[in-house]
């Protein structure tokens, strides 16, 4: 029910005025009104709640003039305010404050306040620009997005994002600072109730309860043509226009990193990061958007943290946590209930969370990175997803556990086995694979990195899972062999044995074309391991590559470039870590994790200030682990010590990763070159000279020149990491 309160001078300072007084540091250097400014002030069609206007405190370069047909309630104090111009784009406005209502509003220096209806209990910058606004309100216990309650609410009042699924059970508290590492590390331990408590604890600690909250609106930000900005907090240098309704958010943005918001948005309780675009139509609620990200034409973002550098438009995305450099462009496509770990990319038609099969809406889509399903590709809860699977077009009508990374998933029908090929990516996608890691490096457009992002397709995590693939493979070729094989089968030898006779088996016979069964892959009909020898095979080599990388990158920033004795010496002394996590786009030990858990529970981490600081020493030290890390997948390829490595070994190491590294260049090379050579290619033009026109020319190609020049660069340094064991 609309309540009527009746204004006079007694009861401003018993409502409104003492509820939301500005603080001392507003009122520094003002003064109340001199009787020639409230003459002026009343000939200019202006009003105040106060007859006296002792409601209303200005600065000492004041002129009344530039106020007309105003009403001020409550509190009213403005800053500077000088004939002069604000200017941008096209729009230019004459400073000062016309046809609007303030209540209880703080403005700073130069600013223009025109046409907005309604603007109550803010705190406003300099050289800002509010021009035709229908509301723009404050409550005293707006929270700005974040997870917290104000004296006297009720806990269902609290916001959550309710990430990864659908039932709530990976619920989230937003945050101003929260990063998707912290998204992940919350939404993933659910089995730890102090650890989630203490989440809890410490993202309320630096949040007052006290119900005295105003809007801010910082310096040089502009808002025009908005019909709504309810409980905002909206940082320096945004420029929205036509947003249609903004409530409980907070927008950050900088003068390095402006954000904007545009036409017909809908943004409701959520966070959205530094030098990140919403625009046309899009809807956000219970959220957290990343920096560097846009949000467009219509896309539906609901519970549901955005990573980084990540583009979305058109789709549905509900109860998602996604990592950075995510990519989604189509209207037919939507993700709902899915972990996916970055660098991923979402097809026209892809429904991730069609559908569920349990009686609750529980069901999960588990990805790491790389993830990349077909056109027209829908998959059933749970599924999980290795690094880097691409998904050829198909329904998947029973649950996947997809663990070979860069490999190729393909269906044959709703009745029958998948087929996975392993190592796909390295024998004919490597031209992808060469780019990814320079492309997503030139899309990362922050000024300030706060989330770390591994971008290398061949890292500690990815490399993790392909010696899991190989120790895989060998198992099933022996189960193969036991099978087919009457000379392996009649074999008496221990398991041990027979493992290694299956490893032997896949070196000498890298041209089979023996079909392996993984019954693990799919509910109820399993895998079809298609060109088994030859993925284990490449696995290896691309192992060796990313260790041989490793370790030169290692030598030549710690004064040498050869991997001698006293060198492989240091690296060993170095801690093991073999369990990696991608948190947020970050690689971590799972270990030191388990120590941030465990600080965490005892109240020696107490911020997420802290939290972010252990990610930035697990960054530092990242170079050094992967190094270490790298000696160890080269002894566990070896099955020894890298100390008992002979000539022989180096010789076998050097020749495959030489290899790896020619073929990245050359396998590039060769694909572009089918988009000038292939007849297909060239039939929607009408000469030679017209396609060059469109696609350039090869040679011009700025990718394949800078890769040309590091795999000089990297084979020069490989046969100096070398030269001394030989």
């Amino acid at each position: 029910m609309i309540s009527v309160e009746k204004i006079t001078p007694e009861s401003i300072a018993s409502s409104d005025a003492a509820r939301y007084f500005p603080a001392k540091e507003h009122m520094a250097g003002k003064r109340r009104l001199t009787a020639t400014e409230k003459e002026i002030l009343i000939q200019n069609r202006n009003r105040s709640s106060d007859p006296e206007w002792n409601n209303v405190y200005v600065s000492e370069e004041f002129d009344p003039a530039l106020l007309c047909n105003t009403e001020f309630q409550g509190v009213v104090v403005l800053g500077r305010l000088t004939p002069s111009t604000l200017k941008y784009h096209d729009l230019i406005l004459r400073t000062g404050v016309y046809n609007s209502l303030l209540r209880n509003v703080v403005v700073g220096d130069d600013c223009v306040i025109r046409n907005v209806r309604y603007l109550k209990n803010y705190r406003i910058g300099n050289r800002v620009i509010l021009f035709n606004i229908q509301e723009m309100s404050c409550t005293n216990h707006c929270k700005f997005g974040n997870g917290v309650l104000k004296d006297g609410e009720a806990e269902d009042d609290r916001i959550w994002i309710g990430v990864a699924n659908e039932n709530d059970g990976r619920s989230i508290l937003p945050f101003e600072s929260m990063i998707p590492a912290d998204a992940y590390i919350w939404s993933r331990n659910r089995g730890d109730a102090e650890l989630m408590n203490r989440f809890k604890a410490i993202t309320e600690k630096p949040f007052s309860t006290a119900r005295n909250t105003f809007g801010i609106v910082e310096d040089d930000v502009i808002i025009k043509n908005t019909t709504l900005i309810k409980d905002a907090k909206i940082c320096s240098a945004t420029y929205i226009k036509g947003a249609f309704k903004l409530k409980n958010i907070t927008v950050l943005s900088s003068e390095a990193e402006p954000s904007q918001i545009g036409e017909g948005v809908e943004m409701v309780n959520g966070i959205m990061g530094y030098g990140s675009k919403v625009f046309y139509q899009a809807v956000a609620v219970r959220f957290i958007i990343g920096r560097n990200c846009q949000l467009k034409y219509g896309a539906r973002l609901l519970n549901t943290v955005l990573g980084d550098n990540s583009t979305v438009s058109c789709c549905e995305l509900l109860n998602n946590l996604i990592f950075p450099f995510h990519e989604q462009h189509h209207n037919s496509s939507f993700l709902i209930a899915a972990t996916v770990m970055g660098q991923s990319n979402i097809a026209s038609g892809a429904t991730i969370g069609s559908n569920h099969n349990s009686r609750s809406p529980d069901g999960e889509i588990y990805a790491e990175r790389g993830f990349w399903p077909g056109l027209c590709s829908d998959f059933k809860h749970n599924s999980r997803f290795a690094a880097f699977s691409l998904i050829a077009k198909g329904s998947y009508q029973s649950e996947l556990n997809i663990t070979y990374p860069f490999s190729l998933v393909s269906s044959n029908g709703p009745d029958e086995p998948i087929t996975i090929m392993p190592a796909y990516w390295f024998r004919h996608n490597m031209f992808a694979m060469a780019r990814n890691n320079s492309k997503f490096l030139k899309r990362d457009k922050r000024k300030v990195k706060v989330q770390h992002i591994e971008t290398d397709p061949l890292a500690p995590d990815t490399v993790q899972e392909i010696l899991a693939s190989l120790d895989r493979i060998i198992t099933l070729t022996k189960r193969w062999l036991m099978e087919h094989d009457a000379w392996f089968a009649n074999k008496t030898d221990s398991t041990d044995n027979l493992y290694q006779l299956a490893k032997d088996y896949l070196h000498h016979n890298v041209n089979s074309d023996i079909i392996l069964e993984d019954n693990q892959c799919m509910k109820r009909y399993g895998a079809r391991i298609i060109n088994a020898a030859q993925g284990y095979k490449e696995y290896r080599k691309v192992a060796k590559y990313f260790a041989c990388k490793t370790l030169a990158a290692w030598c030549s920033t710690h004064g040498g470039q050869e991997l001698a004795q006293i060198t492989l010496t240091e690296i060993t002394d170095i801690p093991l870590f073999t369990d990696w996590v991608n948190v947020g786009g970050q690689i971590i030990p799972q270990e030191k994790l388990n120590e941030l858990f465990a600080a965490i529970k005892a109240g020696t981490v107490d911020s997420w200030d802290q939290v972010h600081a252990f990610y930035d020493d697990c960054q530092q030290n990242y170079d050094a682990w992967k190094a270490r890390y790298a000696v160890y997948v080269m002894e566990q390829l070896y099955s020894r010590t890298m100390a008992e490595f002979t000539a022989d070994i180096y010789r076998d190491i050097y020749t495959d990763v030489i290899a790896v590294s020619n073929y990245m260049y050359e396998s590039s090379i060769s694909s572009r070159q089918k988009d000038y050579t292939d007849y297909f290619r060239s039939i929607t033009y009408e000469n030679e000279e017209e396609m060059l026109a469109v696609v350039g020319r090869l040679e011009d190609n700025s990718f394949l020149k800078e890769l040309k020049r590091d795999t000089e660069r990297f084979n020069l340094e490989l046969e100096t990491l070398f030269a001394s064991v030989l």
